[in-house]
């Protein structure tokens, strides 16, 4: 018999969903068939599968410790630099400085030097996260950044704020702020673009349209203010309404002015005239604009952090 002790950041979970965590071995059907024959007990007693779990309770699983996830977090965290460009910090939330060239998570590359997982060694070496009385959560990214687009970027320290910090990231109560420079003078100087964006998945990139191109095709709208200009480009602050992704580099590029460094959504001629080795495009405001509770971060509402 192993016994858990359910932890904060499993609270208020179903003991199916907790259960499909710790038990990976088993079908969600072979669960159930264990709960029903009082092979897997709550605080001692025979429970349903739609339980919700609270603080301290005792799970106990009458079954063979090898199906038993000991904990579901791998170790290869340990393994990269602990070392972050923190910008803001509080007992519930991250947000770094990115640079360019690191991955934030893992991704076909299988790379373990993922900004995620430095984010876990630098908690971890903190006495912030236990991974070893984890069973169903781990520090987590709340967006993305592409490997080569550099600045702020957010993470969740425990499984409470990473539910709400998603939340009102779909609510649009989070504004995302971007600086970038594109080729040419954007007409009008400042705008909102509103168009459609494809994935294409088999060559690893997406498609901008003014009309939807398939059934999943995906609205994207991008606000955009020009700061400075000269002859050759300009420099912008560009806002997400939506975030999909490439949104900014592959929407420049449809309007007729790319960033510049741009590889993927541009064309030959651009990197001609200004040659850079990266894209010139930095994540350099988060503004929390709650409009609705926030529960523990409600501290957070109208806070700017800013590079």
């Amino acid at each position: 018999m192993q016994e858990l002790i359910i932890n904060k950041n499993d609270i208020n979970k179903r003991l199916d969903n907790f259960l499909k965590k710790v038990l990976p071995k088993i079908s969600l059907s072979g669960i159930f068939k264990a709960i029903r024959n009082n092979r897997i007990k709550v605080n001692d007693k025979k429970i349903t599968f739609n339980y919700k779990l609270n603080l301290n309770d005792k799970v106990q699983i009458y079954l063979n410790d090898d199906l038993l996830l000991k904990a579901s977090n791998s170790e290869d965290f340990l393994k990269v630099s602990k070392n972050l460009d923190i910008v803001y910090e509080d007992e519930n939330i991250l947000i770094v400085n990115k640079p360019i060239g690191l991955v934030v998570q893992d991704d076909e590359t299988h790379t373990i030097d993922t900004l995620n997982n430095r984010i876990k060694h630098n908690l971890f070496n903190k006495g912030e996260w236990e991974y070893k009385n984890e069973y169903s959560f781990a520090p987590s990214l709340v967006h993305r950044l592409d490997k080569n687009t550099s600045g702020l970027i957010m993470a969740a320290k425990n499984a409470e704020s990473l539910n709400i910090l998603n939340q009102k990231i779909k609510q649009h109560q989070i504004d995302k702020y971007y600086l970038c420079e594109v080729y040419g003078i954007m007409q009008p100087k400042n705008g909102v673009l509103n168009d459609y964006l494809t994935k294409d998945a088999n060559n690893k990139i997406v498609k901008v349209s003014k009309k939807p191109l398939n059934l999943h095709s995906q609205q994207i709208i991008t606000e955009y203010r020009t700061i400075s200009h000269d002859n050759k480009s300009s420099l912008l602050e560009v806002k997400l309404v939506t975030g999909k992704t490439h949104q900014i580099r592959a929407h420049m590029d449809f309007v007729g002015h790319p960033l510049v460094g741009e590889k993927k959504y541009t064309t030959k001629e651009y990197s001609r005239y200004l040659p850079k080795s990266f894209q010139r495009l930095k994540a350099y405001k988060i503004v929390f604009n709650f409009k609705t509770d926030a529960g523990v971060l409600n501290y957070l509402k109208n806070k700017i952090i800013k590079l």
